[in-house]
């Protein structure tokens, strides 16, 4: 039988493929643009069980006829924010095991998020809706009628406060304003973009930023772990760098697994995976946002190296409408090492020639091994965000502090080389 899947993380496709064989299941991916996964399918062994079909992943139509000429399609396997909702709308039209739609599009939806949590008293804060012409003021310059619109939003809209696009992913669409200067800047930014949802805004959140990486089944939620993370400054406030699992003691871990078993209940999030952001504040964790899929970048293949098993076998269980056995196998102790990552980003934009220090990579402790994003002749078109991402540097240590500091001290050594793209 086969089991598609409608795009894909870029990383973590081999090991899908290989969850999918030991199943009885072949792979299908379908894509737009298959050089995204360049590395995973370089990666597979020959013959593996995995068909890729080229086809407009935005033509849902074009879409729908690939799925039904599929041979036996069992399930569908979505491990993306873009497409989570046409494909748990494709799912269930086809009679397909996935989630409910409408909790999909919630969770899709972050200023629907932060109210149906500040409903259910798990946000301080709630979201406060942008209007139009308070971008197109500040877009302009027109002073006196941004502080006259800014004025009428107030006390919701005060510094420090975060503006984001409510379908933003990969850190685009986010500004930080720690004061009124900063907050019409934002404004001003935000306007220059087409946004993917609607500009909000909602509280800035004081703290260290974790995520907690959980599985549920049937309403049902187990947390395998919490990542460390960290950002740059502003005004980029990209993501820099991750490592699992963060050393807390059982009462903490506890006490984080029941706060996120509560969170996803409270946005209809019942199967599968789910990378939930949190600031660990001076008031206990504050969501900061809600991913129904196994978290990004690296984190897959951290979890699989730290619990000593492939994860993604959950998935695809979870596609087949079946209880995950990660839901109840013993996690302690861990099996692997912690694990640690740190993107690699480009100076400036530019064609992307090579690279400098992958070589002495090996010279490096904890088997610091090169994760390519980006390969020679792909344009950064923007380092402002992930988009300017050529690579991810991976390190392994007993503990994630440990592995943190080697992986971080293995990627200084690696820059990428760039021409510059002339204009016209």
């Amino acid at each position: 039988m086969t089991i598609a899947s409608l795009e894909s993380l870029s990383f973590g496709l081999a090991r899908t493929v290989e969850a999918a064989t030991a199943a009885g299941h072949r792979l299908c991916l379908l894509t737009g643009d298959r050089g995204y996964y360049h590395h995973e399918l370089t990666e597979l062994p020959p013959g593996a069980a995995l068909d890729v079909v080229d086809v407009d992943t935005t033509d849902l139509d074009a879409v729908r006829k690939v799925l039904t000429a599929l041979p036996d399609l069992a399930g569908l396997i979505n491990t993306t924010d873009t497409w989570s909702v046409p494909a748990a709308d494709l799912a269930a039209d086809l009679g397909l095991p996935g989630p409910d739609p409408a909790s999909v599009r919630v969770l899709r939806d972050k200023a629907q998020v932060r109210e149906a949590l500040h409903r259910a008293g798990l946000s301080r804060g709630t979201s406060t809706a942008v209007p139009d012409a308070v971008i197109a003021a500040a877009r302009t310059g027109r002073t006196e009628d941004l502080a006259r619109l800014l004025t009428a939003l107030r006390p919701a809209l005060v510094t420090p406060v975060v503006l984001k696009d409510s379908a933003g992913t990969s850190s685009r669409g986010v500004w930080i304003a720690h004061d009124e200067q900063g907050l019409w800047s934002a404004l001003a930014a935000a306007g220059t973009l087409d946004l993917r949802g609607r500009l909000f805004a909602e509280p800035y959140l004081a703290g260290p930023l974790y995520s907690a990486e959980t599985l549920s089944w049937d309403g049902e939620t187990r947390l395998l772990g919490v990542t460390s993370r960290h950002t740059s400054r502003t005004p980029a406030v990209r993501e820099e760098a991750a490592a699992f699992p963060v050393a807390l003691d059982d009462d903490e871990l506890s006490a984080i697994e029941q706060r996120m078993a509560a969170v996803l209940a409270a946005v209809g999030h019942r199967d599968g995976f789910a990378h939930i952001e949190f600031i660990q504040s001076t008031h206990g964790p504050e969501i900061v946002e809600i991913n129904r899929r196994i978290g990004g970048a690296l984190l897959g293949e951290a979890l699989c190296r730290s619990l000593g098993v492939n994860v993604y076998e959950a998935l695809i269980a979870t596609v087949l409408g079946r209880r995950p056995e990660l839901m109840d196998i013993p996690l302690e102790p861990r099996q692997g090492p912690s694990v640690a990552f740190v993107l690699v980003y480009a100076e400036r934009p530019g064609v992307v020639e090579g690279f400098n220090g992958l070589d002495g990579l090996r010279t490096f402790p904890g088997g610091a091994r090169w994760y390519p994003v980006r390969v020679p002749g792909d344009t950064v078109s923007s380092v402002a965000d992930q988009r300017g991402c050529t690579g991810m540097v991976l390190a392994e240590a007993p503990t994630a502090e440990l592995a943190q500091h080697r992986a971080w001290s293995a990627a200084t050594t690696v820059h990428p080389v760039l021409k510059t793209v002339l204009g016209p």
